[in-house]
């Protein structure tokens, strides 16, 4: 490439861009990606296990997965033709943002939240309209509304992430009825939230609902996520979705907990209590503030840099989220909520290391 750097052909937009990158760390106590903290049943995985074998792996997945359409659709109440799959609901929110966003387009989100929607956003050449959270990072519903008025896209991510923040249903409503184009939920964390946008969908035509089985669901590492639409939507942006995305094995343990979600909600009970003492924990502990949450896991601030407490924990076996570099985060840590004795381990680690701080001055 006589005279130009290789780089040159790479968009502006994307060498300004900073990565969505996570250090790969080991730590005794995991709760930095709001895993779940139990694997599925055995019995499960021996099941998933059978009916796999039973599948033919010289062959593509079936070109449109309607069974895996039609389990979902049974299991969401949603019409087939509404509903698209993915490896991961990150591949979703890639197609619907390839499908929408561009240069003269405007997407709309809170601040802090998800940072691959701006990544991905800026980097289609899409202008950015940021609605700040309010300072005790519940939404701003009003800055969220003006902000659809005016934008082709707007994301909302309920409950959010890293903030644990819920939208109720009946603010929702109103972003979505003054949207200007297509509102799009993000519900990662619906199930512990025990609330969902999904019964919207059939009152707006303009909402657009993702979801993931990586969290309540326990497949993190198999990736899958499905989208939730009106089926004209849904047909525009499989149009930009890639073939054969979503594997045969995925697919097939998918089904098979769809078929057995009832034997998943003990896990996702216990998680949401363990969250309510997770955070009464954090709160009895002096200099530290946890925010309430809808979700798998907990964010708190302390008086201290966020990365010298982060430091003080991974020493201790425990790993968090450093979350101080998002708007309005500064020194604040997101901790996923893990089983009882990695929660007490957390609390515990978290006491020495302030301890630690508060004496080194």
């Amino acid at each position: 490439m006589p005279g130009r750097s290789p780089s040159d052909v790479i968009k502006r937009e994307v060498r300004e861009a900073s990565a969505y990158t996570l250090k790969y760390l080991e730590a005794d106590v995991k709760l930095d990606q709001n895993e779940n903290p139990r694997e599925i049943p055995d019995s499960l995985k021996r099941k998933i296990m059978a009916r796999f074998g039973e599948s033919g792996w010289r062959r593509y997945p079936a070109f449109v997965p309607s069974r895996m359409t039609a389990a979902l659709s049974r299991f969401t109440g949603w019409p087939a033709d509404g509903i698209l799959v993915g490896n991961g609901s990150n591949e979703l929110i890639l197609a619907t943002l390839v499908a929408t966003a561009g240069p003269g387009k405007t997407v709309a989100m809170p601040q802090p939240t998800f940072t691959v929607y701006r990544l991905l956003a800026s980097a289609m050449g899409a202008a950015v309209r940021e609605a700040p959270l309010r300072a005790d990072l519940t939404f701003d519903v009003e800055g969220l509304r003006a902000a659809a008025r005016e934008s082709d896209v707007t994301i909302i991510c309920s409950p959010n992430n890293p903030t644990g923040t819920f939208l109720p249903a009946a603010d929702l409503s109103g972003i979505i009825a003054s949207a200007r184009g297509l509102v799009v939920v993000d519900e990662a964390y619906h199930e512990f939230s025990r609330q969902s946008a999904a019964p919207l969908l059939e009152r707006f035509e303009n909402l657009v609902v993702l979801r993931t089985f990586s969290k309540a669901m326990a497949i993190a590492g198999l990736r899958f996520g499905y989208m939730l639409a009106g089926p004209g939507i849904a047909r525009e942006v499989n149009k930009v979705k890639l073939p054969y995305n979503v594997n045969v094995f995925t697919l097939t343990a998918a089904e098979t907990l769809i078929d057995a979600v009832d034997e998943l909600q003990g896990s996702i009970r216990a998680i949401i209590e363990d969250r309510e003492r997770l955070k009464a924990g954090l709160d009895a502990r002096p200099g530290v503030e946890a925010f309430p949450s809808a979700a798998n896991f907990v964010l708190f601030r302390t008086a201290h840099p966020a990365a010298e407490v982060f430091e003080r924990l991974y020493e201790r076996g425990v790993l968090v989220r450093d979350v101080s570099n998002y708007p309005m985060l500064d020194r604040a840590l997101r901790v996923s909520v893990g089983t009882a004795a990695e929660n007490a381990r957390f609390l515990d680690a978290l006491d020495d290391a302030l301890e630690a701080l508060d004496a080194q001055g």
